[in-house]
């Protein structure tokens, strides 16, 4: 019982503060799935961006979690500082994922062009004609006229001019 009489305040703060975590967790999940119903969003992309969305509230509980229990926010900021510092290094290689997490992000709220349409990739050395198959969080899946299936990273959607051009192949022209 002496716990409970030394720590009421961190005790008090730390129901607070998961009963709060757990009512945005809510929250925020439904507003997203709401974005996602209205503006016609794939089920498993919008999953995808509440995990996202979900890791960033945990990882910012459990700092204030170690505030309210008593570590001094410089120590914080060393431990932080020095696993983000780990971190950077051993994804350096690795950037291009974080990249396409991030485009795969942004698609999902800005969302150009949906499953089903064909568009134009402009790229000088390896121009791309597809309708779109999937689109998922690294990449994007394209299928030729031919038959070739394509699968195109996010972040290259956004680096490379991109033309919209109709719902099916029937409907091209493609001797132009």
């Amino acid at each position: 019982m002496t716990f409970f009489n030394d720590f009421i305040r961190e005790v008090i703060e730390t129901g607070i503060l998961l009963f709060v975590y757990f009512m945005m967790r809510i929250l925020v999940s439904k507003l997203v799935r709401r974005f996602a119903a209205i503006t016609h969003r794939i089920e498993h992309r919008t999953n995808l961006v509440i995990k996202y969305i979900n890791l960033l509230s945990t990882i910012l509980a459990i700092i204030a979690l170690t505030l309210i229990w008593g570590v001094q926010a410089k120590d914080i900021i060393i431990a932080v500082s020095s696993i983000t510092t780990i971190v950077g290094v051993a994804m350096f290689a690795q950037w291009s994922i974080l990249s396409n997490i991030t485009s795969g992000i942004i698609l999902f709220f800005s969302f150009p062009f949906k499953i089903g349409d064909v568009i134009r990739i402009h790229d000088k050395d390896f121009p791309i004609i597809a309708e779109i198959e999937d689109i998922r969080a690294f990449h994007v899946a394209l299928i030729t006229k031919e038959g070739e299936i394509i699968i195109y990273p996010n972040n290259l959607l956004f680096q490379k001019g991109i033309s919209i051009m109709k719902t099916h192949f029937e409907d091209i022209d493609f001797t132009d």
